[in-house]
């Protein structure tokens, strides 16, 4: 694609599932990626403003962020407290506000840049078992928003890509948390109109569209990547 050759990119949570996959195809495309993941050879706690603002000054100028970084667990709403909305608030919205306040004032002083963030049709159109994250995934597109209005006339694009069910160690641990994973597995892939769930793989190529020059007249927008599951507008 174009315009990504040499291009720096952070990507949050990008050292295994849908974040390695993504950090690839940058590779790929011959942008250095800077990887930002607790599992990560240089660890970097997207909840803590400190450490994140130490680690973009780090990375140097950076033309592209991906907000990648999640984490949710299988709760009905009124079987959670405020120290679980707390952990899920902490990693999958105020990480990513963390990120953008630390790396979109570099943006402006150089003149652009593009960003892409990574949430949810659980966000676009609610999920069962997710009340919390489904609310922060909401949260992630409505700040996206906001952010593409104020920022457009910087020439900072800012768009977000919504991943369906798709197989990672998250999804995993999501189903086991609500019982019976193999059942559960194959209502999902019934439920799926392509017949099966997503992989990571499936989800690079809407990002780094979006982080190319070709979406250089792209800002605030929203795309599914869910085989067909939700065809909300």
């Amino acid at each position: 694609m174009r315009g990504l050759k040499g291009k720096t990119a952070i990507v949050t949570g990008g050292a295994a599932g849908i974040g390695a996959a993504i950090a690839q195809r940058f590779r790929e495309e011959g942008t250095r990626v800077v990887v930002f993941d607790l599992n990560a050879e240089e660890k970097v706690d997207i909840t803590d403003y400190a450490a994140v603002k130490k680690a973009v000054d780090a990375a140097g100028p950076v033309d592209i962020l991906v907000n990648n970084a999640g984490w949710d667990m299988f709760k009905p709403f009124l079987k959670t407290d405020p120290a679980f909305w707390q952990k899920i608030i902490s990693i999958n919205l105020l990480g990513a506000m963390n990120l953008l306040h630390c790396v979109l004032p570099g943006m402006v002083e150089r003149g652009g840049g593009k960003v892409v963030s990574i949430a949810s049709d659980a966000g676009r159109v609610g999920s069962s078992g997710e009340a919390p994250y489904s609310a922060c995934k909401g949260g992630i597109i409505a700040l996206t928003k906001t952010l593409a209005r104020e920022l457009a006339g910087k020439s900072i694009r800012l768009n977000v890509v919504c991943p369906g069910l798709t197989e990672t160690n998250m999804l995993e641990q999501f189903m086991q948390g609500a019982g019976n994973p193999d059942k559960l597995r194959e209502a999902y892939r019934r439920a799926i109109p392509v017949g099966r769930l997503g992989k990571p793989e499936d989800i690079p190529g809407a990002v780094l569209f979006f982080a190319s020059d070709d979406a250089d007249f792209i800002t605030g927008q929203v795309i599914s990547v869910s085989g067909g599951l939700t065809m909300h507008g």
